[in-house]
């Protein structure tokens, strides 16, 4: 192999030197740093985290991302969970770390905030924590919360009341220590209990143990090879006794998947009334598994969706054409790396020329002048395990088709983006059609790179608006305040969610960047009509998590699922959202629970939040709602 070539695949092979380079011609030219920008409640959406009472902060480690710079996995940050954990109708936020406590953040009805970390006995701090999720494991209307961590042990809390938690993990058997990501609660057996699936990776650190900062110290080093050959991890399943204990039932399940999992979600592909489960890959194909009904998955990928990203991070399902069918979206990060470790910003440049495109193989532009390259790269999938013709190398889209088929249409739509991480997606401006929020970037010691705000045309396309709307460029610069050896280190994101936090009908997106505060954008687009539902369920899980809602306005249906947690470290609120633009009116409601009931309602009025119980009676055959 040539010098030449080598170079064009740093990413997985040279030793990480940090070197010297300036930013301000991407600064100056796409994202400009400096002060505030003037009256910045001007914007239909900006970053009032101050004024909101959040004052949390992202740590990083500095001896894996600061001024001993390592390519591996803790660059992927931490994420956030919503969730209404004190029952007062009103979602609370709960904010993940890597070095020092995590943050609960109890919403106090107005928008604004207070920090209850202490009193709730959530903070840990004494471990590297990476994912959350609310959940209501034993049906008693409380929400309890399970964490994730990289090698410090997940945990699960019981909420015990008056804002205080318990750790139940050991009791719960639940006990699993790893390199853990995002933990999904789906009831894929149909029991009215909520299951948790367990999304790992592989073991990228080493057993060298920081006792100082108190994390693993992890490889890479000597180039990020080191890290993609690791050893892969299996996912767990663990099915909810109902009794407050779980059993790993992945052997039984099929659910062990391919190793470097990060994101998850549940949702039920083909209508047969069981939850399917899609996983991602950061390295290789992603997996959709078929739920069988009894018990066990089936990977169906190739058959449903053909190829999927080759490194894929975040995915959720939303209903981008309102044809009453759930859409899956898959976003690419690892793709985005063939500048390799550019720490001298050369790259700058064909990012800004290729962010919307997608290429045939992870080196991107450089294959065209390197066609030797080609044999590389299939060198590396006979190593790892992925073949060239199984995935694609940047986001994917899959239209639902009906019928348990899909047509990819990323590119098509406008969903193809830079660097990114997650997924959140809502109606932002109330007009009917399901919007999109990309959180992106890596930050110190790559250049800025922007957060995609891709706001639905209602024609089948998106477009990038995070500049217009106020998303763009960080209201207190692209740099962060503190440089690291000496060079200005830039901002980045990690991991989004959306809610209605202040009751007013528009919903908001707050946002964990990585080694920096969050952002909390307030929706201020002008107001239109919408409608919103808070599921409860009954012979169902009372999270009510699997839940579609379909509004049925002739000739659209607009659908919403009730979510766990995905979109990459991240859960979202589950109240069910819709904008109804300039009307008022729509045909019917109908709620299809998990239990196999589908509920309709008539005469519910707009502008308004519903509390819908489901009914005890009623039930209609398995599979009949397709």
């Amino acid at each position: 192999m040539s010098a030449r070539s080598k170079t064009m695949i740093a990413w997985l092979a040279i030793a990480v030197a940090v070197a010297g380079g300036s930013v301000g011609a991407w600064l100056s030219t796409r994202q400009p740093s400096g002060t505030p920008r003037p009256d910045p409640q001007s914007f239909p959406f900006w970053d009032a985290a101050a004024e909101a009472g959040i004052s949390f902060q992202m740590h990083f480690l500095n001896n894996e991302q600061g001024e001993i710079f390592k390519i591996n996995l803790y660059d992927h940050g931490c994420g956030l969970a919503v969730g209404d954990f004190d029952g007062d109708g009103f979602d609370d936020i709960y904010f993940i770390n890597q070095l020092g406590p995590n943050a609960l953040y109890r919403n106090k009805g107005d928008g604004t905030f207070e920090d209850v970390t202490a009193t709730a006995g959530v903070g840990l701090g004494d471990r590297v924590c990476v994912g959350a999720t609310f959940v209501d494991f034993d049906n008693d209307g409380l929400l309890d919360l399970y964490v994730t961590s990289t090698r410090g042990g997940n945990v699960l809390f019981r909420n015990v009341g008056g804002g205080r938690f318990v750790d139940i993990t050991k009791q719960a058997g639940l006990e699993h220590i790893g390199h853990s990501q995002t933990a999904v609660f789906f009831d894929f057996d149909n029991d009215g209990l909520l299951d948790l699936f367990l999304t790992n990776t592989a073991e990228w650190t080493t057993d060298n143990y920081d006792k100082a900062s108190k994390y693993y110290i992890g490889k890479g080093g000597n180039g990020f090879g080191q890290v993609v050959h690791s050893k892969p991890e299996s996912n767990v399943l663990y099915r909810n006794n109902g009794n407050g204990t779980f059993t790993d039932v992945t052997a039984k399940a099929g659910l062990a998947g391919r190793g470097w999992a990060g994101d998850a979600v549940a949702f039920d592909y083909d209508g047969d009334g069981y939850m399917d489960l899609l996983v991602t890959s950061m390295f290789g194909r992603a997996q959709l598994y078929r739920n069988k009904g009894d018990g066990t998955f089936t990977d169906v990928t190739l058959d449903v969706l053909g190829k999927t990203p080759w490194g894929g991070v975040g995915t959720r399902v939303f209903d981008f054409n309102n044809d009453g069918r759930l859409d899956l979206y898959i976003v690419d990060m690892h793709s985005d790396m063939w500048m390799g470790a550019d720490f001298e910003h050369k790259s700058m440049e064909l990012a800004r020329q290729y962010e919307t495109k997608r290429f045939s193989y992870y080196n991107g532009p450089y294959v065209k002048d390197y066609p030797s390259l080609i044999d590389e790269e299939k060198q590396l999938g006979r190593e790892i395990g992925f073949r060239h013709e199984e995935v694609l190398f940047g986001n994917a889209f899959y239209r639902n088709e009906g019928g348990g088929r899909f047509t990819e249409i990323g590119e098509q739509a406008g969903l193809e983006t830079f660097w990114p991480w997650g997924i959140t997606a809502g109606d932002f401006d109330n007009d009917g059609y399901e919007d999109v929020f990309v959180p992106s970037g890596m930050g110190y010691p790559f250049y800025y790179w922007p957060n995609a705000l891709l706001m639905n045309q209602g024609n089948g396309t998106f477009r990038n608006r995070a500049a217009e709307l106020g998303v763009e460029p960080p209201r207190y610069g692209t740099q962060l305040p503190t440089a690291i050896n000496g060079r200005p280190a830039v901002r980045s994101s990690r991991c989004a969610a959306t809610g209605d936090f202040d009751g007013d009908g528009r919903l908001e997106i707050v946002v964990n960047n990585f080694n920096d505060r969050p952002y909390f954008f307030k929706n201020q687009f002008p107001k239109k009509n919408y409608i919103a539902f808070r599921l409860q369920g009954t012979r169902s899980n009372r999270d009510a998590v699997g839940a579609v809602v379909r509004l049925y306005r002739a000739p659209q249906v607009l659908t919403r699922q009730v979510h766990g947690a995905s979109g990459y470290l991240s859960q979202s609120s589950r109240t069910v959202h819709f904008g109804l633009g300039d009307r008022t009116d729509f045909d019917r409601i109908e709620i299809t629970w998990p239990s196999g009931y589908t509920q309709r309602l008539d005469a519910v009025a707009a502008n308004t939040t519903h509390t819908v119980v489901e009914p005890a009676q009623g039930a209609v055959p398995r599979g009949a709602n397709k």
